[in-house]
């Protein structure tokens, strides 16, 4: 019997916080890994799914990050909030481009899924599963959640006595009693259905502390008028914690690293030590290339079939023919011919191109001009 198709998706992906705990002037989505802003991560995930329209929500100084997302798919809107009054307030502000939205097929209703911008490991997948048990559920919302992966940042998943639904989401500072036992922790990623979500979101009382409007206060809010509330409990969830300060970044830069290395060893390039091999998302490198350690690849990097990196080698916006060998090279925006040999201890200015065949010896250097 064929199952009913999920009710049309938008998405909402927030990228206005100040990102304090960064200590940087650069808004914490561009912070970039392995190549890419981290925000772009995050839509890739996005992008691998079925949606209708794709909002991201900016800070009221976001200008970077509206330049950045310019023309980047799956985007369809960047819209601006005016104030930072928290993730409540910032969903709300990108519901402005879903008013006039047709959200309804063959009588469906249609969902929202909210994602922060500062959650690089998201995979496609998960949003996708989130997505399927939600639009099974029947549920008014529901949230993705872990266990074992608690932070002073992450709310606990408070479940009804009565029928085991979510009756609210606890930051941790307000645990009391019992509550400190609760291993269930919720993501910051919901997926809410599109009528109720706006009338919720207005009815949220801000922070007595902070004064902001947090998302997660929906769940009581939606609780309370008789909409249940589902959590979603996924195991991978411990990889959508968010990035919040640089020791984050650099966590989730080398689970990000390790991917990458892992799928190219899938597709046919060796590394002899993967845990010293530097690739970026960006780079392109054919079957049976050799990387040995301490390579760095970054930028649109591209090396052809059968060559060997050596030991040492930084290649960046570089562009390297197969069966060409390597060995401590330094190269940005230079093009390195068919079946060339390069150092030991050579380097490559822009615009240097390396003829094919070409055996240039130690202690070469090339720029635009020439040797």
């Amino acid at each position: 019997m064929p199952t009913a198709p999920l009710a049309p998706l938008s998405v909402v992906v927030l990228a206005a916080g100040a990102g304090a705990r960064m200590r940087s002037s650069r808004p914490k989505p561009l912070h970039r890994m392995c190549g890419l802003p981290m925000v772009r991560y995050v839509l890739d995930a996005v992008e691998e799914l079925p949606t209708s329209r794709v909002v991201v929500v900016v800070g009221p100084d976001g200008e970077r990050i509206s330049k950045e997302l310019r023309d980047a798919k799956p985007v369809t809107d960047v819209v601006e909030q005016a104030s930072r009054r928290g993730t409540g307030d910032a969903v709300l502000a990108g519901l402005g481009p879903l008013v006039d939205h047709d959200l309804t097929v063959e009588g469906g209703e249609g969902d929202v899924l909210i994602v922060p911008a500062d959650v690089p490991l998201l995979r496609g997948e998960v949003l996708a599963a989130l997505h399927a048990v939600h639009a099974a559920s029947g549920a008014a919302a529901t949230v993705l959640a872990g266990v074992d992966m608690a932070r002073p940042d992450m709310g606990r998943v408070v479940r009804s006595d009565k029928d085991g639904t979510v009756a609210r989401v606890v930051p941790s500072r307000d645990l009391v009693g019992r509550e400190h036992t609760i291993e269930e922790c919720a993501t910051g990623i919901w997926c809410v259905r599109r009528s109720l979500l706006a009338p919720a979101l207005r009815r949220l009382e801000p922070d007595p502390e902070t004064g902001e409007i947090t998302l997660a206060g929906i769940a009581e809010v939606l609780a309370a008028t008789g909409n249940r509330v589902e959590a979603h409990v996924d195991g991978r969830a411990r990889e959508v914690v968010g990035v919040n300060d640089r020791r984050d970044l650099a966590a989730a830069e080398r689970a990000l690293r390790e991917r990458i290395n892992s799928s190219w060893l899938g597709r046919g390039v060796t590394m002899v030590d993967p845990f010293q091999t530097y690739v970026d998302a960006t780079v392109s490198l054919a079957p049976d290339v050799t990387l040995f350690p301490g390579v760095i690849l970054q930028g649109t990097t591209v090396v052809g079939e059968g060559t060997e990196i050596g030991p040492g080698c930084h290649l960046i916006d570089t562009r390297v023919g197969p069966g060409c060998r390597l060995e401590h090279v330094t190269a940005e925006l230079a093009t390195v011919g068919d079946d060339a040999r390069v150092g030991p201890y050579a380097v490559l200015a822009p615009g240097a191109e390396v003829a094919a065949a070409t055996v240039t010896g130690a202690f070469y250097t090339a720029g635009a001009d020439g040797p």
